[in-house]
C-alpha cells in the first residue's frame, strides 16, 4: 500500500486517509472507527483492485466535535445531522448546535464532490455490526430483498440501484435494494447517494468475518460493471 499514492482529506470535522489506485469508477469508504474488520476488508482491496479509498482517521463509531459526539453516517443530510446532534448532545445551546451544524453543511459539501461529482461513480460502503443488526432489520426499508438459506442475514449486500441488486441477488450472498425515496432521511450515505443519484452499495459483515467481506468485495468486483 506504500507504494499508492496517499493524501489526507480534512473536512474540519474529521479527517480521512484517502489512498488512490489507477482510474475507476468505484469510491470505496469506511466511515465508523470501531468496525476494524471492514477497515482491514479494505485496506487489502484498495491494494488489488482500482478505485479510491476513503478511510475515517477515528477510533470509535461516533467522532468527536466541539465537546460532543456525532455519528459521521448521519451528516449527510441537514435533517439527518441536526437530530443526531440532538440525539447525542441534548444539553447544547441553540447557538451552538447552529455553529457545528454550519461545520457540518461545509463537510458535506466536500464529501459530496469527493464522492458524487463523477458521472458513472460507483460509492461502496463498508461496515461491521455486532449487536443483532442484520438483513431483515432493513425489510420495512427495501423494495427488494434476496436471502439466501445457507448465508448468515448479518452479511449482506445493500444497494440502491436496480441492476446491481439483480447482479448481486443471483450471488450467492444476501442482497437487499433500497431505491425509494424513505420518508425519514436519516442522514445515512445511502440515502443521500439515492437523492443524488449516484449508484451505492454497502457491505455488511459481522465484525471479525474479515473472510467474509474479502470475499463479498471479490465478488462485486468481478460482477459489478
Amino acid at each position: 500500500m506504500n507504494n499508492l499514492p496517499q493524501f489526507e482529506l480534512d473536512v474540519s470535522i474529521a479527517k480521512f486517509k484517502v489512498i488512490k489506485n489507477g482510474n475507476s469508477n468505484r469510491k470505496f469508504i469506511w466511515l465508523h472507527g470501531d468496525e476494524q474488520t471492514a477497515k482491514m476488508a479494505l485496506e487489502y482491496h484498495i491494494k488489488r483492485y482500482p478505485g479510491t479509498a476513503y478511510l475515517i482517521e477515528n477510533d470509535s463509531r461516533e467522532i468527536n466535535i466541539k465537546n460532543g459526539i456525532i455519528d459521521p453516517n448521519r451528516i449527510f443530510s441537514k435533517a439527518g445531522a441536526k437530530k443526531n446532534l440532538n440525539k447525542y448532545n441534548p444539553y447544547w445551546s441553540r447557538n451552538k448546535k447552529k455553529t457545528v451544524l454550519d461545520s457540518i453543511s461545509s463537510a458535506r459539501t466536500i464529501l459530496f464532490k469527493e464522492l458524487f461529482s463523477e458521472q458513472e461513480s460507483i460509492v461502496i460502503s463498508l461496515h461491521n455490526n455486532y449487536k443483532g443488526y442484520n438483513i431483515r432489520s432493513e425489510i420495512n426499508n427495501s423494495d427488494e430483498i434476496s436471502i439466501k438459506k445457507n448465508q448468515n442475514p448479518r452479511d449482506f449486500f445493500l444497494c440502491t440501484n436496480e441492476n446491481d441488486y439483480n447482479i448481486l441477488a443471483k450471488s450467492p450472498f444476501n442482497a437487499v435494494l433500497q431505491k425509494s425515496t424513505p420518508t425519514t432521511d436519516d442522514g445515512s450515505l445511502s440515502w443521500a447517494a439515492l437523492s443524488k443519484k449516484t449508484r451505492y452499495i454497502n457491505i455488511e459483515t459481522r465484525l471479525g468475518w474479515l473472510s467474509v467481506q474479502k470475499k463479498m468485495l471479490k465478488y462485486l468486483e468481478e460482477n459489478i460493471p
